[in-house]
């Protein structure tokens, strides 16, 4: 491999979920604002946010290929008005991961992940957003207490943890990657790379 590989992130999701592809890499932390601009779109805030991430470590790291993500969840609210839709955060407290999980009861909530690869040698900057749909039950307040007080999801947008018992609060999954719902859509990411000369395989 020609130039090593950083993962702009210091989430413990997305490094697992990177070392599945067993490819060397190390990780550091970018230091962003992550406010939402007035009348951003969800699908341009969450890739603005990945290329930020990804570029706010280039004079750290000037000989790697420096890999950016970011991700919201929305809840369409009602698709017959305008398709008005809601941007789901990280709930950072129970009363409003309940409130999360309340609102997305019966209805569907779609992810869209940003993804960026910079290479800090030659600029080069690719990106795109990755979406996917889960399908929520019909829940009871009850059992989304229990599914709180058991898997804590409070830093995680929508209030889950799909690749644990959040499983259980959905009728169906919808996408090319579900790996994308944890933070870091593995596909889109291979593509990217081998666009950027990585031998991935």
């Amino acid at each position: 491999m020609s130039q090593p590989l950083l993962l702009a992130s210091s989430s413990l999701y997305r490094q697992q979920l990177f070392a599945k592809l067993q490819l060397p890499f190390a990780c550091a932390s970018p230091d962003i604002d992550e406010s939402l601009f007035i009348g951003e779109t969800a699908h341009d805030y969450v890739q603005r946010l990945a290329i930020e991430k990804a570029k706010a470590l280039k004079d750290e790291f000037p000989n790697h290929i420096i890999i950016g993500s970011d991700q919201c969840a929305i809840l369409e609210i009602n698709s017959e008005v305008d398709g008005q839709q809601q941007i789901l955060g990280k709930p950072h407290t129970i009363e409003n991961a309940v409130k999360q999980l309340t609102d997305c009861s019966g209805k569907q909530v779609t992810f869209l992940t940003g993804l960026c690869c910079y290479n800090s040698v030659t600029q080069q900057t690719l990106a795109l957003v990755e979406p996917f749909t889960v399908h929520f039950r019909v829940l009871t307040e009850t059992q989304i207490r229990r599914y709180i007080e058991q898997e804590m999801p409070l830093d995680c947008a929508g209030s889950f943890k799909s690749e644990g018992l959040g499983i259980r609060l959905f009728s169906a999954l919808e996408g090319r990657d579900p790996n994308s719902l944890i933070g870091l859509p593995l596909i889109a990411l291979v593509d990217l790379l081998e666009k950027m000369g990585v031998e991935v395989l």
